[in-house]
């Protein structure tokens, strides 16, 4: 693979199985002039295991924007850098927003080397509707904050994913009872891609159960995902035929059934057949 100067490459690294390594994260990684690091101590075992002796730079929450200038200059002078997290995606729940849209202010190439992300690889195992969801990041580590957020999980019409720590889980599902519907479907992923890797559905209450029932079930890292709300009578049904209308007096079918989608919830696919169903009316 080519390495293009002067450019920012934001390379996804495994989240717990090496074998996920792609085949163009180490040629990137190889080949750059350096390589932005959220840990340079986890990030050297892994570039040693590649066989990769790039120079390492430490790049985290606590220093990024002072170190916003050194890596303009240096890329502005034609060198260029990887940014990689301790795993998956860098970016998501991980520093380097900071950079990438200071980068991007000064007109430097910013290229994507996609690979192992926590999220995606969660909901597609979950069951749990995906033509829309929200990532929320790491819930509060209080309750007060947790219950807020799961209030609001109560409203969305999409998916909703959390990620959680080993040592708040069972105190987070307990505020998660509190809060849900008693039949709203919750999928837990822990320790994904790694040797003890487990997946549980079911209700708030039965995961809580699972949880309980062997303490190994409550250790490693979490992806904690809810079913979106059912619409609710009022803002679906009866009411999306109207709405419908309404839109297509002045858009397109298709801009209809998108903006009917997010207003009411429903599925876009859903609304685009019923918008196409009353047009031939």
């Amino acid at each position: 693979m080519q390495i293009e100067a002067g450019t920012l490459y934001i390379v996804a690294t495994p989240i717990g199985n090496l074998g996920d390594m792609t085949h163009r994260a180490i040629e990137v990684l190889s080949g750059v002039d350096k390589v932005c690091a959220e840990d340079t101590r986890n990030s050297r075992r892994l570039l040693t295991h590649f066989g990769i002796q790039q120079t390492l730079v430490a790049i985290h929450d606590h220093n990024e924007r002072d170190k916003l200038g050194q890596l303009t200059e240096w890329l502005k002078a034609g060198e260029s850098l990887a940014l990689i997290s301790d795993a998956g995606t860098p970016l998501i729940s991980d520093p380097g927003y900071h950079l990438v849209q200071h980068l991007r202010k000064e007109g430097v190439k910013v290229v994507p080397i996609p690979g192992a992300s926590a999220i995606i690889a969660a909901l597609s195992v979950a069951g749990l509707a995906t033509d829309r969801f929200v990532f929320e990041g790491f819930l509060p580590a209080k309750t007060v904050g947790r219950k807020q957020m799961y209030q609001k999980a109560t409203q969305q019409t999409c998916t909703q994913v959390y990620y959680e720590s080993s040592h708040r889980i069972v105190a987070s599902v307990r505020d998660l009872i509190d809060i849900i519907e008693l039949d709203r479907q919750v999928v837990v992923c822990r320790e994904l891609t790694k040797l003890f890797e487990q997946s549980f559905a079911g209700t708030a209450t039965e995961l809580l159960d699972w949880l309980e029932s062997d303490s190994n079930h409550q250790k490693g890292e979490f992806v904690l995902m809810i079913q979106g709300a059912l619409p609710t009578e009022e803002t679906s049904g009866m009411a999306l035929e109207p709405l419908l209308k309404l839109l297509m007096a002045e858009l397109s079918v298709k801009q209809s059934a998108g903006l009917a989608s997010k207003i009411t919830g429903e599925n876009k696919n859903a609304c685009y057949k019923k918008a196409m169903a009353l047009k031939e009316l």
